[in-house]
């Protein structure tokens, strides 16, 4: 069965949905070649930067799509030239008819994704977002509306078929009520459906709660008006914050099950990273033999992640500044370094993997060879 690029990009969606990107980053399809959306897709070409020698190895393996872990296209762009070495690749990729996709930090923030990858080199235990993602999209809110007990099963019921109420993921007419008394004293001109005016009424009454959306509340006023037994029902609504997210979101807090030396972490990290050598900056503690047990870590770049960490063994990352490292240091904490991409060059053989049991082995996928960290040691 052919796969077009469209499916395919939904495919790639499943493994790294794009909203869990960082709001400054640029992910998703970077170059949209003309008609290229519905073209078939067999051979998909995984790259962490898209430098020309790769996408010359990307051409020669006639590959449909292009998958570049940082985006090659980053800040905007007022002139797209050929004799600029870093516009030249896209110019050429678009002359190739090539298209180019980039799932950046989507990929970092997702489960399963570069940072828990990075985790499993440190050791076994609880995993947390050091910075929970949070949702943005039409806002939530509660409505409470306060209906006598034996009209509350009618409301709930119209609520939440006429008016969209009480929906919570996969559950319909989701409501929480707690039982009360409702006080009220009608005027001369009111008709109240329960006892009289110009008297003090109390009646057992039930607080209805249900979620709703703003594009909901004027069909919920509607059916409290037409369903609810008072001349003047009493609702109120209620906005309410986005919820973080448990397990997706930048970084990682890593709660080691078995606290271990800095000297341990550091032999298992580096066949995980594949590179014979790690920049260590040990503390005091670690030093004096202090077992570790709370670990920060964030693939690439961590340190402004790392601002408001407190309460650490360690932070793991690829590059900080030199002051950061000393800071951290002085608090207590070690730091361990890989160089950027090391953190997450690794990861590109378990996408190829995810890719291929999605696709049911439909798409050929593989990994450039001439793609390598700028940077070496001598």
């Amino acid at each position: 069965m052919t796969r077009t690029l469209e499916e395919v990009l939904a495919l790639l969606e499943t493994i790294a949905p794009l909203n869990l990107a960082e709001e400054w980053d640029n992910v998703g399809l970077l170059v949209e070649p003309e008609g290229a959306l519905k073209r078939p897709v067999s051979r998909v070409f995984l790259t962490i930067d898209l430098s020309e020698s790769v996408l010359d190895e990307a051409l020669t393996a006639r590959a449909d799509l292009l998958v570049a872990y940082h985006p090659p296209l980053f800040r905007a762009l007022k002139r797209l030239r050929a004799s600029a070495p870093e516009e030249r690749v896209i110019v050429r990729a678009l002359e190739a008819s090539l298209p180019v996709y980039s799932p950046h930090t989507a990929l970092d923030a997702t489960t399963s994704g570069v940072n828990d990858w990075l985790a499993r080199g440190i050791g076994a235990g609880k995993l947390s977002p050091l910075t929970p993602h949070v949702q943005k999209g039409e806002p939530n809110f509660k409505l409470v509306v306060f209906v006598p007990r034996e009209n509350v099963a009618e409301l709930r019921h119209a609520l939440a078929t006429e008016a969209g109420a009480g929906v919570i993921g996969n559950y319909s007419e989701c409501a929480y009520t707690l039982e009360g008394h409702g006080s009220f004293f009608g005027n001369g001109s009111a008709q109240p459906a329960i006892g009289v005016s110009g008297k003090l009424e109390t009646v057992a009454e039930t607080r209805l709660e249900m979620l709703c959306t703003a594009r909901s509340l004027p069909a919920i006023a509607r059916v409290i008006a037409a369903r609810h037994p008072y001349e003047e029902p009493a609702w109120d609504v209620y906005p309410l914050a986005a919820k973080p997210d448990a397990e997706r979101g930048a970084g990682r807090l890593l709660e080691l099950d078995e606290a271990c030396s800095l000297t341990d972490i550091v032999a298992r990290l580096k066949p995980h990273l594949g590179v014979s050598t790690l920049r260590v900056a040990a503390s005091a503690k670690a030093g004096s033999g202090t077992p570790i047990r709370r670990v920060a870590l964030c693939a690439g770049a961590g340190g402004s992640l790392f601002e408001s960490v407190r309460g650490v063994d360690l932070f793991v990352t690829g590059e900080m500044r030199h002051h950061d490292v000393l800071a951290k240091v002085r608090a207590g904490a070690s730091v361990i370094l890989s160089e950027h991409t090391h953190t997450e060059r690794g990861f590109l053989h378990e996408l190829s993997a995810r890719i291929s049991a999605l696709s049911h082995a439909e798409i050929q996928v593989s990994i450039a060879r001439t793609d390598a960290d700028p940077l070496r040691t001598l």
